[in-house]
């Protein structure tokens, strides 16, 4: 059993130290994914990987934390998180492009910017969605591969499949969804 499943199962006890234990544990591998997702990136981009991972930890609950089945579970959630995080900040930017608002304010300073641009980023949401309702368990490795940034290795262990069969499903996945986007654009 891992460190992470025994905190969990701790925190399902009603320890309430257990949360902070697990924050301490999953932030410093949640940031290291982060960070070397954004170590890719091109020059210049503003993505904090240590906002996102806080921003990320906050909508799951922070210290609140919700009853997690497992390991694979807490990651899929972080998963879902950062990937809504992502998405949201998109939307607001270009609603603001469209003159949305008088006056945009900035509270937290950052800029969260995904690999792609915003459009793009919203148009490959659309598709997840809809790969989600097609193929769950493929929409749950895109998540984990792509907005927490985990290996084929990593996901396959978070979501208890072969390597192999990630590598199968991740080539899938991202034929799919390069169709949809491709097949979305057009119309």
């Amino acid at each position: 059993m891992s460190d992470v499943t025994q905190i969990l199962t701790a925190v399902r006890a009603g320890d309430d130290a257990a949360a902070e234990r697990l924050f301490e544990l999953v932030y410093a591998e949640l940031r290291q994914v982060a960070a070397q997702k954004m170590a890719g990136e091109s020059p210049g981009h503003t993505l904090q990987p240590t906002a996102l991972v806080h921003e990320a930890w906050l909508r799951l609950g922070a210290d609140a934390q919700p009853h997690w089945q497992n390991r694979a579970h807490f990651f899929a959630a972080a998963a879902e998180a950062m990937r809504r995080i992502l998405v949201d900040r998109a939307r607001r930017k270009q609603a603001q492009r469209r003159g949305a608002g008088a006056e945009h304010v900035e509270l937290d300073g950052l800029e969260l910017a995904g690999p792609v641009d915003d459009d793009q980023l919203l148009a490959l949401n659309e598709a997840l969605d809809r790969l989600a309702a097609a193929d769950p368990t493929k929409a749950e490795l895109v998540k984990l591969r792509y907005f927490v940034g985990l290996t084929t290795d990593q996901a396959a262990k978070v979501m208890n499949i072969s390597e192999p069969t990630a590598k199968r499903w991740w080539a899938y996945a991202k034929a799919w969804l390069f169709r949809e986007m491709q097949t979305a654009g057009q119309g």
